[in-house]
């Protein structure tokens, strides 16, 4: 399946129906009147998110969503039926912006989230509802009001608890593949992930969500590589694991380089909580390990990890130190919402 994680559509609610003007007269009916029905109510339009989708690919081949207009009213005093809803299916994390791309209209955070998008227009009267004692056989009607239109654009950020960047080449997807069932593109060039990559990573009797995110180059955020438009997926991490290639030039210009972007970027991901690891540390040497070790801790003024993901070495200390941050942001989380749900203004 493609990832796509931007898409501009065209959404459009239903009509109304037309009220309807009719006059009853029976047999054994002695006095008849006005029976025109009211008009139907048009189709609403709802984004909702659901489970099983991670990528708004649907959304490439069709751009146009109409609901369905309401029937019009008929005579007996029979209401026409109203028109049936249309519910865009999303991924959770889906943001919803106006056609500008910056006025946010709805944040599907949460699995089942349902936002109204464009309002249907209502029915109009049939010519039984304008009957008065003075006016006992009225022959106008509503028109049913006109739906709603607009041009929405749906904007897919991942949820992840975790977010791995680096360079490219710096072992991310490696490192995605050895501690989780995903097998992303693998191989010996720069940018071989082109997309966000996601993977379940379980430890023990407890589980996360990981995320491998194309490599940063400097200058990504003038568009440089493949620029910075996928930073958006990690905006929602609690961790980042920054991976640095210790078979590099320099570790310590590396960190600063991806350091940089991540400033530049903005979106609180400078200040996010980072776990910083040098990774290839199988491939080093016992003094070049040494060297870029201390370079790494010079730059990002922290002890680093020493991880080699192909082998395995420090990979299961790293998992745990994501764990331990994970946990500790959930717990915060679950007390802040208990906390509030106790307190009543």
């Amino acid at each position: 399946m493609k990832f796509l994680d931007e898409a501009k559509i065209y959404i459009r609610s239903g009509d109304g129906g037309n009220g309807c003007v009719a006059f009853r007269r029976e047999k054994y009916i002695e006095f008849g009147g006005p029976s025109g029905g009211d008009g139907g109510k048009g189709g609403d339009v709802y984004a909702v998110a659901v489970e099983g989708l991670n990528t708004l690919i649907d959304y490439r081949y069709q751009q146009h969503f109409k609901a369905k207009g309401g029937v019009g009213g008929m005579g007996k005093d029979r209401h026409g039926a109203n028109g049936s809803d249309m519910v865009l299916k999303v991924p959770v994390g889906t943001q919803i912006y106006e056609e500008d791309g910056e006025t946010l209209l709805a944040d599907l955070a949460n699995l089942g989230e349902r936002v109204l998008l464009a309002k249907g227009g209502n029915g109009g009267f049939g010519n039984a509802r304008f009957k008065t004692a003075t006016n006992r056989a009225p022959r106008n009607a509503n028109p049913g009001q006109p739906g709603e239109e607009r041009t929405i654009r749906l904007r897919l950020k991942l949820i992840a608890d975790a977010g791995v960047v680096g360079l490219p080449n710096a072992g991310k997807s490696t490192f995605l593949a050895a501690v989780s069932a995903a097998r992303p593109k693998i191989a010996d060039y720069p940018f071989t992930t082109l997309h966000p990559q996601l993977g379940v990573v379980e430890v023990g009797d407890r589980s996360f969500v990981l995320a491998d995110i194309p490599g940063l180059i400097e200058g990504a955020h003038d568009g440089a590589g493949l620029g910075d438009r996928f930073l958006g997926h990690i905006e929602r991490c609690r961790v980042l694991l920054h991976l640095v290639d210790g078979t590099g030039e320099h570790a310590g210009e590396a960190y600063k380089t991806v350091r940089a972007e991540l400033d530049a970027y903005g979106e609180a991901l400078a200040d996010k909580i980072e776990i910083i690891a040098l990774n290839k540390a199988d491939a080093l040497t016992p003094e070049q390990l040494k060297q870029q070790l201390a370079r790494l801790k010079r730059a990002a003024k922290t002890t680093p990890l020493v991880i080699s993901a192909a082998t395995g070495a420090g990979v299961p200390e790293t998992l745990r130190a994501i764990l331990q941050v994970i946990g500790s942001e959930r717990s915060t989380a679950r007390g802040r919402e208990n906390a509030e749900a106790a307190w009543q203004p």
